[in-house]
C-alpha cells in the first residue's frame, strides 16, 4: 500500500494550548498532497462494488449470481449466506444485516457483494445479478409504525421515553401550542465512503478505513467475519468530513468479506448517489408543543410528543430520541414538565448521528414556542428568554441539577447585545434572494431579524462507560502521542500536539497512526467529547510521563519533583540553579505512559424520564438577518451574529472553523437541504438535487462573544464546540423568516411555497 503518511512532526516553539496553531494537516490538504482514504492502493487489488435493493419492501424470492460469476474479471460475487458469522450488525443494536437476508426494508439496502479486476466490471457484474423480489407495501409513516404488523423481528418501537418533571396539574395564564416538522437532512461530507482491506496470513484482515470510532468498527466486523477481534486490525484512512454518518458501518463488513474470500486486497468506493444509501442521515421529526405561561412570562409547564423517523434499523435512534426528549424544553427553567419522545421503525432509509444529535430537531420546536408564546404576551422575545434562562445550579426537566458552568442568559446578551450590521441596498443580484440566476428586485423583498437559542449535552450519557486511551513516548526530546482518536475534521491532530507542548515543554510532537493494534478505544468522533475525552486521556498520559522524568532527575539531583518544570525543551529546577537539556535526560531508553481516561459517572433514566443522565452542558445563540421576496418564495440570510458557551478556547482559529461550519449546516436546513422520500423511494440522491449552501449562500458569521467560564473537570476547562452552532442556527433563520414574511412556517427546510402559495 501506497499513501503519504499523516504522522506529523512540527517545529512546535510556544505554540501549546490556547495559542492559535495552525493544523498539521492543513497545508497538505490544500495542497492536495493529503492521502484520503479513496486515495489508498495496494498491489494487485480488486475493487469491490454494492447490489443494492431497489425498492423499500420486499422479500427476496430468488437470487441468480451466476450471469454475475461469468462476467470476465469477477473474482467473488457473495450472499447473506456467505458470511461466516454473525448475520448481523448495528451500533447499538445488531439489527441491521450484513447482507439482506430473504428480505429488504429500505431503498438502497445491501443485497449482493462483488470483487473484481476493474470498478466497471465490478459494477456490471453487480448489476448483472438476476433478483426475483416479492414487493410488499412498505410502512412510511413513524406516528402510524407503533400499532402496524411488524416491519421487523425487534418490532417497530426502537424507544419511548416519559418524562414527568414536577406538579403534572399545573397549569399557566397564556397557553400557547404548536405543531412543527424537521425533514431528513444529508451529512453530505466531502469526501464518498472508501476502505481498503487486506487479507493477512493468521486469517484475519487490515482495514484502512474513514470512520468516526475504530474499536467498535473492529468489535462489529470481527463478529460478522466470525474471528477474534485481534484478527482485525484497523488504522484511520484520510477522512473527508464525518458530522455523524461514519459513526455506523457502511462498507467495512463487505470489504472484509471480499478480502477474505478473494485472498487479495480489496478496495471500495461509492459514488456521490451510493452514498446517500451508504450512511444515515438526520431523523425527520415530527413534534407538538404546548407550552403554559404566567402573565409575567415565567414558564410553568412544557408538554411536548415527539416522533423521530428511524428508518429501517436502530443505528442511534435510541440515543437521538433520549437527547430530544432531554433538552425538548430548551435551555430554560421549567417547573413542570410532560415530554414524550418516541422513535420507531419504517421502511425509509435508516438514520442515526447527525450534529446535534436530536437537540437541532427539537431547537426548531421550543424556539418555535417561545417567539410565539412571547407574541401572547406582547412581550419583548429576547426578554422572555432571559427571565427563563438556566444557570448553573438550576434543575433540568430530567431532575439533573446543573453542576458546571452554563451561562445561557450571558450567551442571550450577547449575541443580542452585538450591534446590527448597517446592510445598504445593494445593485449585486448575487445579494438578492435567489442569486444571480433568479428574478428577485430589491424593491420586492422584506427584511425580517430572527434570534434563538439552543443547548445539548457533552459526551455519551445515561450510564455509558465513556473513555478513551492515550499513549505518550517521550525519547531524545521528542513526544510521541498516540490515540485512537478519529480525524474528522475537527482538529484533534492539532489540539494533541498542543497539549503535549503545553505539559511536557517540548518543541518537536509526533501524532502517531490512529490504530486499533496499537492502543485501546478513544470512543467516537462524536457528541462533543473528543477535546475533553481524548484531550484528558493525551494530557494524562503526558503528565505521567512528565512525573517520571521530574522523580528521576529529582532523585539525580537530590531535590523534590516538585521544585522541577519541563520547560522550552529543559529540565529546570524552579530556583534557577540547575537545569539539563530534556532530549540528554530522555536519550536511549526514553519514558513511556500509557492511560484510560473516564468522565465522571451518569445514570440512565427511570421509568419518569428522571436521573443524572448527563456529564456537561453547552449553549449557543444565534441572531439572523434575512431578506424574502415573499412573491417568489426566495430567502437570502444576509448577517449570522452567534455567541457560544465554550469553557475555554484551546485553539481561536479551529473553534471558528467550527462555529462557521456549523451555522452554515443549519442554514442549510433551515432552508435547502432536505432528503425527498415518495413511499420510501429517495427522490434526490445526488448533489444535483440535494442542494446545500455554498459560500454563495453564506453571509459573514459575525461571532459575538466566545463567553469563557472554565468548566470543572474538563481539560483546561474546555468544552467541545462543534455541535451547538448547528443547534440553533436553523430555529433562527426561521424565525427571521417568519418575522419577515408573517407567515407561521412551521415546518423546515421552508421551501419557496411554504412562503409564496401560503
Amino acid at each position: 500500500m501506497t499513501a503519504e503518511a499523516t504522522n506529523t512532526i512540527v517545529d512546535a516553539g510556544t505554540r501549546g494550548v490556547g495559542a492559535d496553531v495552525g493544523r498539521p494537516d492543513g497545508v497538505p490538504k490544500v495542497q492536495g498532497r493529503f492521502a484520503f482514504s479513496s486515495d489508498l492502493w495496494a498491489d494487485d487489488f480488486l475493487w469491490g462494488h454494492t447490489l443494492r435493493s431497489p425498492h423499500a419492501s420486499a422479500n427476496i424470492r430468488s437470487i441468480d449470481i451466476g450471469p454475475a460469476l461469468a462476467t470476465a474479471g469477477v473474482h467473488a460475487v457473495l450472499l447473506a449466506d456467505d458470511v461466516p458469522g454473525r448475520r448481523s450488525y448495528g451500533l447499538e443494536h445488531p439489527d441491521q444485516p450484513v447482507l439482506a437476508d430473504g428480505q429488504v426494508r429500505y431503498v438502497g439496502e445491501p443485497v449482493a457483494v462483488v470483487a473484481a479486476d476493474h470498478p466497471d466490471i465490478a459494477r456490471r457484474a453487480a448489476e448483472a445479478i438476476v433478483v426475483d423480489y416479492e414487493v410488499t407495501e412498505p410502512l412510511t409513516d413513524a406516528e402510524a409504525a407503533p400499532p402496524a404488523a411488524p416491519i421487523h423481528p425487534s418490532g417497530n418501537v426502537f424507544r419511548e421515553i416519559n418524562i414527568r418533571h414536577g406538579d403534572q396539574d399545573a397549569t399557566g395564564d397564556v397557553v400557547v401550542e404548536g405543531t412543527y416538522e424537521v425533514g431528513m437532512q444529508d451529512q453530505a461530507f466531502m469526501g464518498p465512503e472508501s476502505g481498503l482491506a487486506l487479507p493477512d496470513d493468521d486469517g484475519g484482515v487490515e482495514l484502512f478505513i474513514s470512520t468516526q470510532w475504530l474499536h467498535v468498527d473492529r468489535e462489529q466486523i470481527a463478529a460478522c467475519l466470525g474471528i477474534d477481534e485481534e484478527q482485525v486490525r484497523l488504522t484511520l484512512a484520510g477522512v473527508g468530513g464525518a458530522f455523524g454518518a461514519r459513526e455506523d458501518l457502511s462498507l467495512q463488513i463487505h470489504l472484509c468479506l471480499l478480502a477474505l474470500h478473494t485472498g487479495k486486497p480489496v478496495k471500495m468506493v461509492y459514488s456521490r448517489d451510493e452514498s446517500f444509501f451508504g450512511h444515515v442521515h438526520r431523523h425527520p421529526a415530527k413534534m407538538w408543543y404546548r407550552h403554559h405561561a404566567d402573565r409575567d412570562g415565567r414558564l410553568v409547564r412544557v408538554e411536548a410528543r415527539i416522533v423521530l423517523d428511524g428508518g429501517a434499523y436502530a443505528s442511534t435512534s435510541s440515543a437521538v430520541i433520549a437527547n430530544a426528549s432531554c433538552f425538548a424544553a430548551g435551555p430554560y427553567k421549567v417547573p413542570s414538565a410532560h415530554i414524550v419522545g418516541l422513535a420507531a421503525r419504517t421502511n425509509n432509509p435508516p438514520c442515526g448521528a447527525m450534529r446535534g444529535f436530536g437537540a437541532v430537531q427539537t431547537c426548531f420546536g421550543h424556539e418555535s414556542q417561545m417567539d410565539k408564546l412571547a407574541a401572547a404576551l406582547n412581550m419583548d422575545p429576547i426578554e422572555l428568554r432571559l427571565i427563563n434562562a438556566l444557570d448553573s445550579g438550576d434543575r433540568l426537566i430530567t431532575g439533573q441539577v446543573i453542576t458546571g458552568t452554563f451561562p445561557v442568559a450571558e450567551v442571550i446578551r450577547q449575541c443580542a447585545e452585538a450591534p446590527e450590521p448597517h446592510i445598504a441596498p445593494s445593485d449585486d443580484r448575487r445579494d438578492l434572494p435567489g442569486g444571480s440566476g433568479r428574478t428577485t428586485d430589491a424593491t420586492d423583498t422584506v427584511r425580517g431579524t430572527g434570534f434563538a437559542v439552543g443547548f445539548k449535552n457533552l459526551m455519551f450519557s445515561e450510564g455509558y462507560d465513556d473513555y478513551s486511551s492515550a499513549a505518550c513516548r517521550v525519547a531524545d526530546g521528542v513526544a510521541t502521542v498516540t490515540c485512537a482518536c478519529a480525524e474528522v475534521g475537527q482538529g484533534f491532530v492539532t489540539l494533541a500536539q498542543q497539549i503535549a507542548r503545553t505539559e511536557l515543554g517540548v518543541d518537536e510532537v509526533i501524532l502517531a497512526p490512529a490504530q486499533t493494534a496499537t492502543v485501546g478505544s478513544a470512543g467516537s468522533s462524536s457528541a462533543s467529547r473528543q477535546t475533553w475525552m481524548s484531550g484528558g486521556a493525551v494530557q494524562a498520559a503526558c503528565r505521567a510521563v512528565r512525573d517520571q522524568i521530574l522523580a528521576d532527575v529529582a532523585a539525580d539531583w537530590d531535590m523534590a519533583p516538585d521544585g522541577l518544570v519541563l520547560r522550552d525543551g529543559l529540565v529546570v529546577s524552579l530556583d534557577g540553579q540547575q537545569e539539563a537539556l530534556l532530549a540528554q535526560v530522555t536519550a536511549g531508553a526514553g519514558y513511556e505512559a500509557d492511560v484510560e481516561y473516564h468522565h465522571a459517572p451518569t445514570e440512565a433514566l427511570d421509568e419518569n424520564g428522571q436521573g443524572n443522565a448527563h456529564v456537561s452542558f453547552a449553549c449557543a445563540a444565534h441572531r439572523v438577518i434575512a431578506d424574502v421576496d415573499p412573491d417568489l418564495g426566495l430567502v437570502r440570510v444576509r448577517d449570522i451574529t452567534t455567541a457560544q458557551d465554550v469553557g475555554r478556547i484551546l485553539n481561536p482559529t479551529q473553534a471558528v472553523g467550527q462555529i462557521e461550519g456549523g451555522t452554515a449546516q443549519g442554514v442549510g436546513l433551515a432552508l435547502m437541504e432536505e432528503i425527498v422520500l415518495d413511499n420510501g423511494l429517495v427522490r434526490n440522491a445526488s448533489f444535483t438535487d440535494y442542494v446545500i449552501p455554498t459560500t454563495l449562500d453564506m453571509p459573514d458569521v459575525t461571532i459575538a462573544a466566545w463567553v469563557e467560564e472554565p468548566e470543572p473537570g474538563a481539560p483546561y476547562g474546555a468544552k467541545g464546540i462543534g455541535e451547538p452552532p448547528t443547534i440553533s442556527s436553523s430555529a433562527a433563520v426561521a424565525a427571521a423568516v417568519r418575522n419577515a414574511t408573517g407567515l407561521p412556517l412551521p415546518r423546515i427546510p421552508i421551501r419557496p411555497a411554504d412562503i409564496a402559495l401560503s
